[in-house]
């Protein structure tokens, strides 16, 4: 694929990037919010990668924390790396610049002091804008606005944390334009090119990832279940969060005997988190009826939320559309008024070459 314009060649260029950014920045956080310990197996029956290494699980107190953790590392610390780099390296660049002209001239002569060079050659002293332009600026706010909404669930300081980052960075900013770079070359854009198309595509993954953290991550629709499936308040009319929930720690732990090793072991009881059958039951260690109640409540939450979810955005698309309906009168009204100079110079050159050629002609269009 070659492309057949500076925009094009732009806008693949901003693709590849992105898609390279995300991958890297977001693959920890997939890992852990849905792949962390899903795999591992079953006390007397784990997976083993190569037989010999069991497979990493998560917090006994469930993968959420373990998630919200990554995600406030990420958030906090990443955040004041990239202020840091971002402002560091054009000023460490600089400042060996000075250094550099300080050492030249010959014979041992230093140069002019910088205070007394012109404006002109301090500003060209400075480092010069990069060579894609703004790229950097796009993809470090729309990485930025991925990790603030695709995991919000997990770690809902992070609008907070994304907006204390930016007003600082704002002004971390303009003293890097204003002092450290040159100035750049104005260059007319339309819009804000393919990086609208990978904001709605954010738009849609932080919905999908959300409802898969809230359903599977999450104990939200566990506790749910057994509230109203299989807890105290299950043949009642009313439902207390703390009563309803009483038993339920109990009920998402597993029996297995330690007999089962086989390794000389004595015949007594441990729990593990999960939904099997007990050792004495006809078939131990099979999924229970609550684990299946539990997968169907999951895959349920799912699509209702998802519906839900763009059913809303498309609602409020629709009650707030992109241009404005006066500003869509003028624009209409902006052609309508093109048009009609077009024909009245039309009009008025035809009129002309008849009454030159002595032809009769009429007020109206021939």
């Amino acid at each position: 694929f070659h492309p057949r314009t500076e925009s094009e060649w732009e806008n693949s260029f901003a693709l590849k990037m992105f898609l390279f950014q995300f991958v890297n920045l977001n693959s920890s956080t997939f890992y852990i919010a849905f792949f962390l310990g899903r795999f591992a197996g079953r006390p007397g029956k784990y997976n083993k990668l190569f037989n010999r290494w069991r497979l990493e699980e998560c917090h006994p107190s469930g993968c959420l924390i373990d998630l919200c953790l990554q995600m406030g590392v990420i958030m906090f610390f990443k955040q004041i790396w990239n202020n840091f780099m971002e402002l560091g390296y054009p000023l460490l660049q600089n400042w060996w610049s000075r250094r550099k002209i300080k050492k030249g001239g010959g014979g041992g002569q230093n140069v002019e002091n910088k205070t007394q060079l012109p404006q002109w050659e301090k500003d060209w002293n400075l480092q010069p804008m990069n060579a894609h332009g703004l790229v950097d600026e796009y993809l470090e706010m729309v990485l930025q606005f991925g990790f603030t909404t695709i995991f919000v669930a997990a770690f809902p300081l992070a609008p907070l944390l994304a907006l204390l980052n930016n007003i600082i960075e704002i002004r971390l900013d303009a003293y890097k334009f204003v002092t450290q770079w040159r100035r750049p070359m104005p260059a007319r854009a339309t819009d804000i090119g393919i990086w609208h198309g990978i904001l709605e595509g954010i738009g849609v993954l932080a919905v999908i990832t959300n409802a898969f953290v809230i359903a599977i991550t999450s104990d939200y629709i566990p506790r749910f279940v057994y509230a109203f499936k299989y807890g105290p308040c299950m043949d009642k009319g009313h439902h207390h969060q703390n009563e309803c929930l009483r038993g339920y720690m109990n009920s998402s732990l597993s029996v297995f005997d330690m007999g089962d090793l086989k390794n000389g072991s004595q015949s007594r009881y441990c729990r593990y988190r999960d939904y099997r059958a007990p050792p004495w039951s006809p078939v131990p260690y099979e999924f229970t009826l609550q684990f299946w109640h539990v997968l169907a409540a999951r895959l349920a939450f799912i699509i209702v939320f998802e519906h839900l979810v763009f059913g809303i955005k498309s609602f409020i698309a629709y009650l707030i559309p992109d241009m404005p309906k006066d500003l869509c009168d003028r624009m209409r009204r902006e052609k309508y008024l093109m048009q009609e100079m077009m024909y009245e110079a039309e009009l008025e050159h035809l009129q002309k070459e008849r009454k030159k050629n002595g032809r009769r002609y009429h007020h109206e269009w021939p």
